[in-house]
């Protein structure tokens, strides 16, 4: 994740043209601004990881009004905020999903060549290895190592495994293998939008679309993100509210065994002298 400062109101430390680099574990690189500013951040930029879209952050302070609200902008205020209103644009820098193609015929290169033409990576390595990280999988092998590459798939996680074949073949092959229902679930057979399709062509396209329909439908979740990843966790500054990442460095207090979590040592320290 890549955050901008765009405009920056005095009295703040930051200025337009400052940046900072967001990592998935909560890490930043660069400078946006104070210890404040960076948890607004850093709350905002994982969940823009999430779902890959760009963000305009705006962080006011408690009593500013200076930004007037746009479509399309995410409003924080931020009670630790000394003054001067912020607004940092956050822009997700991901990596292309991987769709899996397994086979060697005029509907596998197919789906490989429109795969490619929306923005996915491509892998064709089963059934000798499983998917690394793959969204989808795509079986067009003619009968060739079909159930070998199905469980693969299943076993790797992955959210949407289409089967190139009649409904009649591709329904007693997928009994034959015994599944459970919710593997049955993720996978779809024939495979693709019914949109007529009739030659190699059509049919790769036909798959492709259903790909992305179902990845921005979320009807398989496991298709919308890395579910190896671990995700930090956050916690509320009981003093200003604020909502903060749980990292190594965030100023925590422990009182009678139980951890508590803060935006800055300020918010920390004055929480310690209201209950010491």
């Amino acid at each position: 994740m890549h955050a901008t400062v765009v405009r920056a109101q005095s009295p703040t430390s930051a200025r337009p043209g400052d940046d900072a680099i967001v990592t998935r574990d909560g890490t930043i690189e660069g400078f946006v601004g104070g210890q404040c500013v960076k948890e607004s951040v850093r709350t905002a930029a994982l969940a823009a990881l999430e779902d890959g879209e760009p963000v305009l952050l705006r962080v006011l302070p408690n009593d500013s009004v200076s930004f007037p609200e746009t479509p399309g902008a995410q409003l924080t205020i931020n009670p630790c905020l000394s003054g001067g209103a912020l607004e940092i644009f956050l822009e997700p820098h991901l990596p292309s999903a991987v769709v899996e193609v397994v086979g060697d015929t005029p509907v596998a290169d197919a789906v490989a060549m429109f795969a490619e033409g929306v923005g996915f990576a491509v892998g064709r390595s089963l059934p000798g290895r499983p998917p690394e990280s793959a969204i989808a999988v795509i079986v067009s092998s003619h009968g060739d190592d079909e159930p070998e590459s199905i469980r693969a798939a299943l076993d790797a996680g992955v959210g949407y495994i289409g089967l190139v074949a009649s409904r009649t073949r591709g329904e007693a092959m997928l009994e034959a293998m015994d599944l459970s229902e919710s593997e049955l679930a993720r996978i779809h057979t024939p495979v693709g939008l019914d949109i007529g399709a009739k030659t190699a062509a059509e049919i790769g396209l036909s798959i492709v679309a259903d790909i992305v329909r179902a990845r921005h439908a979320g009807a398989a979740p496991a298709m919308l993100r890395d579910e190896t990843a671990s995700q930090p966790k956050t916690a509320v500054d009981p003093v200003c509210g604020m909502s903060v990442t749980v990292l190594a460095d965030t100023p925590r207090l422990s009182i009678g065994g139980v951890e508590t979590w803060f935006c800055s040592s300020g918010c920390r320290d004055r929480y310690a002298a209201q209950v010491g």
